[in-house]
């Protein structure tokens, strides 16, 4: 009968807090990773749902000690402690005393609230036994804050330790992006929330947010829809590149090339699903289908290598390999995925190293870009593989994507892709560049893949059969020059 009972008060609460809470939050009331990770913009409830989850963990687990902190003292009293009071008195009216002298709440099972600015180093040094921490506005804290915190959580405790953190995404460049959002920290568990998933928010609330969309467009895009902010003036168009960020395409899937090596070829090339892996997939290849493939390798080491798949009939994003390889890995994992994409045309810069292009003619790769070349020596043009980027290509490429995805925006789908895309901005001298700290590899990858193509076909095959031409085909056929003819029945086909 007790059991029955306990089941039944159980089932009573689960309904109270799935009627008092936003559907967006529910699951997290449940999740025990090391680090709750909410990022949002204004009015997304996430403050809320972070105090709300520490009163119920307090009321339901006797002898919690958990510290919540902001980076300042002063501000904490009306926004954190204002917040737990408020919940407390409403779900749990007379079970909790407040001393307001010490800033601390204590519930009627001993369970303690501490609130502390990460300012008063001395009072942080007298907390101890912590076993959970809600750090508020987390974006005007410093890492090495979060590392200080993260000490405290030492020794044993009967229940799972937790650090919440809660902020708005200021800046793309912040330490918060880099440590929990741009790598995969098992430990970690990030939420991304707007006041579109709040439905407790008053009408005049969300009237005043949605008014920035037309008084303050940055403004909405950072504090009301919680993206990545960023300093510079984008050189793409910031509007479309978010909304196209909003849709929140997910690929069909995510892994990486299997093959056999026997140290001469690779056979028996597949794509294998690993959500470890480095290929995003949002199109899997099409039979007799042209792609291009456009990639950057690693520079120094400080990005990653990156290739970007495109439908040459339309220039459409249709794979992603983004990852930090080893070059002869990335080297096998481009010719699998060139092979993989109707043997692609692949063109790699060549600027920091020429290893993954010789290395794809060691294995033979079939379609390789290629490009003119001026020797010193024999004063002749030469042929040769791979891109080269310079003072004369590099503004020709990215002014070629601008064009492209100005006129069509949709098609690029993938998030870093896109998010890169907002954090390359104009300098002082009105030169394109990534953001100082961020990084321009998917960006580049994309550009070289969009010069290349006139290279490859932009027909299928069933397409590049004859065909009958018009009028007005023969007569600009024979107005054109060789170079030009040569272009033209490659793109229309033979004539019949």
């Amino acid at each position: 009968m007790q059991r029955i009972e306990q089941a039944a008060q159980a089932a009573l609460w689960y309904k109270h807090l799935r009627e008092t809470s936003n559907k967006a939050f529910m699951p997290l009331y449940f999740d025990e990773h090391r680090y709750l990770v909410l990022k949002g913009g204004g009015g997304s409830g996430k403050s809320v749902f972070a105090a709300r989850k520490l009163i119920e963990r307090a009321m339901h687990e006797p002898g919690h000690r958990f510290l919540i902190c902001r980076k300042v003292g002063k501000t904490l009293r009306e926004s954190c402690w204002r917040n737990i009071l408020l919940q407390l008195a409403e779900y749990y009216p007379g079970r909790y005393k407040v001393n307001k002298t010490d800033l601390t709440i204590t519930c009627d099972n001993q369970s303690v609230f501490i609130f502390s600015g990460l300012d008063d180093v001395e009072k942080l040094k007298s907390i101890v036994d912590i076993d959970g921490i809600w750090i508020e506005e987390a974006s005007e804290t410093l890492e090495g804050d979060l590392n200080q915190l993260d000490i405290r959580m030492r020794g044993e405790s009967k229940y799972y330790k937790q650090i919440i953190i809660s902020f708005n995404p200021v800046s793309v460049m912040h330490w918060l992006k880099g440590r929990f959002f741009d790598r995969k920290d098992p430990r970690a568990k990030t939420s991304e929330t707007t006041y579109h998933d709040n439905r407790f928010l008053p009408e005049e609330d969300r009237q005043t947010l949605e008014a920035f969309k037309h008084t303050d467009r940055y403004y909405y895009e950072v504090y009301c829809l919680g993206l990545w902010g960023t300093t510079g003036r984008t050189v793409f168009d910031g509007e479309a590149v978010t909304k196209r960020l909003l849709e929140n395409i997910q690929p069909v899937a995510v892994g990486r090339m299997d093959f056999e090596d026997d140290g001469l070829s690779l056979t028996k090339i597949s794509f294998v699903e690993d959500r470890l892996g480095g290929i995003k997939i949002y199109e899997r290849p099409v039979k007799g289908v042209p792609y291009v493939i456009g990639a950057d390798t690693a520079g120094d080491g400080s990005d990653s290598f990156v290739a970007q798949v495109l439908d040459n009939r339309s220039g459409r994003q249709v794979a992603v390999l983004r990852q930090q390889y080893d070059e002869d890995v990335f080297a096998k994992q481009l010719y699998s995925l060139g092979i993989y994409y109707n043997t692609a045309l692949i063109g790699v810069e060549t600027n920091w190293s020429t290893y993954p292009v010789k290395e794809l003619e060691r294995l033979r790769y079939a379609k390789q870009y290629v490009r003119e070349t001026f020797d010193t020596y024999t004063h002749k043009a030469k042929k040769s593989f791979g891109f080269e980027t310079n003072t004369k290509t590099r503004p020709v490429i990215i002014a070629e994507l601008i064009r492209a995805v100005r006129d069509d925006i949709n098609i690029v789908c993938d998030k870093d892709t896109l998010t890169e895309m907002l954090t390359f901005v104009r300098n002082e001298q009105f030169r394109p560049e990534a953001e100082e700290g961020a990084h321009d590899d998917c960006v580049m990858s994309l550009a070289i893949a969009h010069y290349i193509r006139p290279q490859q076909s932009i027909l299928a095959e069933e397409e590049q059969k004859k065909r009958k031409w018009t009028e007005d085909m023969w007569e600009d056929y024979q107005n054109a020059t060789p170079k030009e003819r040569e272009a033209l029945r490659k793109e229309w086909g033979e004539p019949r």
